[in-house]
């Protein structure tokens, strides 16, 4: 049977063909629909949200250990927080087959940052496996479970941006039968001490050489001579596009099997081809070893170092033109920065913490990120998922012994995040004795990856019912003394306890608690929550001022017409949230009930 699949869907079909028993992973783009596909395997799969990438990984080690085929998916920035288990189960290898898939954003569309990870497969010392469209996709993560069961190794899956999001005909087939198997316990295999890892080590080093054997005569990586005047040497969708520009005008040296590299295959490659482009995006891995085997090429010397190799950035760099075919003024292009939704539940908050003077606001990894822009003005710095509440820790300490009394840090960060690596941050708070201010945006659900569940919603993956997790009580039972819960989009009360927690010269907590606007409600949502979104706001021309308070609310349902030098509120969007209505000062907005 063929589809017309996504790369992620794709992965998520080879998972199941595969007899993928178990997977686990955080939800982060452009990973997330891997699981979410996976999960709808229901009679063959379990597909678990974890609370953070190095739970998902050890949770599949386990399960590999037990004998089952295991995957665990996330973003680039993930396989930092997997790492930890990444690295030593190198050494120990598996029972079950153990993929890991990475998923990495050259161009960094919604990312922090834009690493490469291919050079985790190469400092882990495991094999690793890319595909360039969605039919390899599937088809080698059915070998990627092969060549770990075979040679002892979780194996890294690399994928990016535009395999994982970008369509293709599969060919689909039937879910291979893998029965799991036999635990047998063995502590030197698994438990690694000093007394058992100096002969693990060895291991990984043998493996190595079989690896690199196995890389020089896989078809996933082939030589297709045409001209020889000039030859590509590519990997993932850098081939693809590199086809685009070149066409039958080059020959290529296709790599699906990238580490180890194949250095016999890339030394007959060079001695057949005139001149040899190297096509990877970020950094120059393949063009490096190319190199050190004294082999002339041309890489990041022609190619730019960040971004998406297309075709046009190619095209541009070997013969300094883009694709003549595409013409616009690119002048006309509108800008469209992201913004808060109207009706966000963060825009309450940002609306009075951007008040406060002699504040620094330490930021995370969410929706609420957004808060650093204009009109909010509303965040100093940011790194990584659940680094908030930990840098603003460390900033207020500095801040105390420079006896700056005036200065105080607020920590913001979302429940999903909370439950990612928040919790652990806090924890240092209570432990060091903190005097930091730390928010808790509770929007009930992971809304910036599209409305995953996590630990604070009731509901797993696959839609079984389960504990809910509640923010407030686990805060207390970390030790903190000051907590309090607050509806974001009653301003009166969001001021009150910003106030309250200013006035305090110790750790405190603040939870904003109300839903994402785009959240489909639970039942337990609707109880909580009643009368939400039951009505819109609109604006009384005639007591319109034209002061645009409501516009520097930042919401996009508000627009102001320069002529009239009026507010009006678009219907559509509007969710009666309310805000607008209490910053304007001459009540010219009112509500109209659904």
């Amino acid at each position: 049977m063929k589809k017309l699949l996504t790369g992620n869907e794709a992965i998520a079909q080879g998972a199941y063909e595969a007899g993928v028993r178990y997977a686990s992973a955080y939800p982060g783009t452009p990973s997330t629909e891997i699981l979410e596909n996976i999960a709808l395997y229901k009679e063959d799969i379990l597909a678990e949200w974890a609370p953070n990438e190095k739970v998902a990984l050890e949770s599949v080690i386990g399960a590999s250990y037990a004998g089952a085929r295991a995957l665990a998916s996330m973003k680039h920035v993930g396989v930092n927080v997997a790492a930890d288990p990444l690295f030593t189960n190198a050494y120990t290898g598996v029972n079950g087959g153990l993929v890991l898939i990475s998923a990495d954003e050259p161009g960094m569309h919604s990312s922090q940052d834009e690493q490469d990870n291919r050079n985790y497969a190469r400092f882990a010392k495991i094999p690793m496996l890319e595909p360039s469209d969605s039919q390899e996709a599937k088809d080698m993560i059915k070998i990627a479970f092969e060549i770990s069961e075979k040679y002892d190794s979780p194996v890294l899956f690399r994928v990016t941006t535009r395999i994982c999001h970008s369509k293709s005909i599969v060919e689909c087939r039937d879910r291979e039968d893998v029965e799991i198997k036999e635990y047998v316990k063995n502590i030197k295999k698994y438990v690694p001490v000093p007394a058992h890892t100096v002969a693990m080590r060895d291991r990984v080093e043998e493996r190595l050489k079989k690896l690199e054997e196995f890389s020089n005569n896989t078809p996933l990586n082939f030589i297709e001579l045409n001209d020889t005047q000039i030859g590509v040497v590519a990997s993932g969708c850098s081939y693809r596009f590199a086809k685009e520009v070149f066409g039958d005008s080059a020959s290529y040296l296709k790599l699906g099997f990238t580490n180890p590299l194949p250095k016999a295959m890339m030394k007959e490659f060079a001695s057949k081809v005139d001149k040899i482009y190297v096509i990877e995006e970020n950094d120059p891995i393949i063009e490096n070893e190319l190199k050190m085997m004294e082999i002339k090429c041309f890489g990041k010397n022609t190619f730019p170092y960040q971004g998406e190799m297309t075709s046009d950035i190619i095209r541009k760099a070997v013969f300094g033109e883009t694709n003549k075919t595409i013409k616009y003024d690119e002048s006309k292009i509108v800008s469209r920065p992201p913004t808060l939704c109207a009706g966000c539940p963060h825009r309450g908050f940002f609306i009075e913490i951007g008040k406060r003077k002699n504040t620094v606001i330490s930021g995370d990894i969410g929706c609420y990120g957004l808060g650093f822009a204009e009109p909010y003005n509303a965040m100093d710095f940011s790194v990584c998922m659940g680094g908030s509440i930990s840098m603003g820790h460390g900033a207020q300490k500095i801040f105390n012994i420079k006896k700056d009394n005036k200065t105080r840090v607020v920590s913001m960060l979302g429940d999903s995040t909370f439950f990612h690596t928040g919790i652990n941050s806090l924890l240092n708070v209570v432990y060091n004795k903190s005097n930091s201010i730390n928010v808790i945006l509770d929007n009930r659900i992971t809304g910036m990856t599209g409305h995953q569940e996590n630990p604070g919603t009731g509901y797993t993956l696959q839609g079984l019912e389960t504990e809910v997790i509640d923010i407030e009580v686990l805060v207390k039972a970390l030790g903190i003394k000051n907590v309090r819960v607050v509806n974001p989009n009653d301003l009166k009360a969001m001021k009150e306890t910003i106030d309250w927690a200013y006035s305090l010269d110790e750790a405190s907590v603040i939870i904003t608690r109300w839903p994402c606007v785009l959240k489909r409600f639970s039942k337990e949502d609707k109880e909580e929550f009643k009368g939400a979104f039951q009505s819109k706001c609109l604006v009384d021309i005639e007591k319109c001022v034209g002061c645009k308070a409501c516009i520097r609310a930042g919401c996009p349902a508000i627009s102001f017409d320069k002529v009239n030098k009026k507010a009006s509120i678009n219907p559509d969007p509007c969710v009666g949230c309310e805000v607008c209505l209490q910053v304007c000062p001459v009540k010219a907005i009112g509500k109209v009930e659904l």
